[in-house]
């Protein structure tokens, strides 16, 4: 059977590319939770986030070579970049693509339409100012990526790899913590359970949408430093399949439950590499999108399918 041959050879690497997912998935969920909305531009976002950690890491390291701690300054460093530059691009968003449209009560659509539109600009954009071939982030590691740090089971784990889940689980535990014990988290439940009673109660519902598309953001701009800081380096196309692999996990999981995301994204990944034993990997992205078309005409709400405001 496939699965008997190497299965932690290629369930480790589908873990991380899940939690990539997941992390990229979360601002999906969150963005519809309050609005209702899928925020096609958020795979832009996802780039936003690993060219601001192409930058500092390539201007902080330049020709060093990192060694000790100063490799996980570095990464953490990355990180905040990629967070902070997709946190910027998402409040833009939503202050510049879908406030307005708020304030004028427009139908759904018009909402879809400025999404795709702003996707679009962004993508352009950034082929434009920063050039349309792919470009390497500065290492901060003196290890090679590929170098097996330890091992489960007898499969060498990557340092990459073992990057990608630290910061992903510690990005994950915070969410939930933010969402489930916070003020702001009460806000974010209360607007994606009832808007309207949630203004009437006191609730700034426009701030606590921004504040929720900046979230969204500083989770899809660190995934896309963790990205880029791989082998699959930074471009200004990077977002599109990944966004739209996350985009899957994120309905898998159930859209809006965040729990959900992170699930949906985790098993997404297993899946995917999976399918490279059993099946080719040609057919990964086949099979990712496969499983899109069978969740929505098999169980729509997804595994987890709760509202966000119900999901605490």
């Amino acid at each position: 059977m496939c699965l008997t041959h190497n299965f932690w050879g290629f369930f480790v690497p589908g873990l991380a590319n899940g939690f990539l997912y997941a992390l990229i998935a979360l601002g999906y969920t969150l963005v519809y939770g309050v609005l209702q909305l899928i925020n096609f531009a958020h795979s832009e976002v996802f780039m936003s986030g690993g060219f601001a950690g192409l930058f500092t890491l390539n201007w902080l390291i330049g020709k060093h070579h990192p060694a000790g701690m100063s490799s996980v300054g570095y990464v953490v460093i990355g990180c905040v970049a990629g967070a902070v530059g997709g946190g910027v691009v998402a409040y833009l968003l939503e202050r510049v693509a879908y406030r307005p449209l708020r304030r004028r009560h427009a139908p759904k659509l018009a909402f879809l339409i400025s999404a795709i539109g702003a996707s679009y600009f962004l993508l352009n954009l950034a082929g434009k100012e920063f050039g349309r071939d792919s470009r390497p982030i500065a290492q901060p590691f003196t290890q090679t990526q590929t170098d097996p740090l330890f091992k489960i089971f007898g499969t060498g784990v990557s340092l990459y790899y073992a990057v990608i889940a630290v910061v992903a689980i510690i990005m994950l535990v915070m969410l939930d913590r933010l969402v489930n014990k916070t003020r702001l988290g009460q806000g974010i439940r209360a607007v994606a359970q009832d808007a309207d009673t949630a203004g009437l109660m006191g609730v700034d519902i426009n701030r606590v949408i921004a504040q929720t598309f900046i979230v969204g953001g500083l989770l899809g701009g660190a995934a896309g430093f963790l990205y880029g800081l791989g082998p699959a380096n930074v471009s200004y196309t990077m977002g599109f399949t990944p966004g739209l692999k996350a985009f899957t996990a994120a309905v898998l999981g159930g859209i809006g439950n965040i729990r959900g995301a992170m699930l949906g994204g985790l098993l997404l990944g297993i899946i995917e590499n999976l399918s490279v034993a059993c099946i080719s990997p040609s057919w990964v992205d086949v099979v990712s999108f496969f499983i899109l078309v069978l969740v929505l005409l098999v169980r729509p709400t997804g595994i987890l399918g709760e509202r966000l405001g119900r999901s605490a």
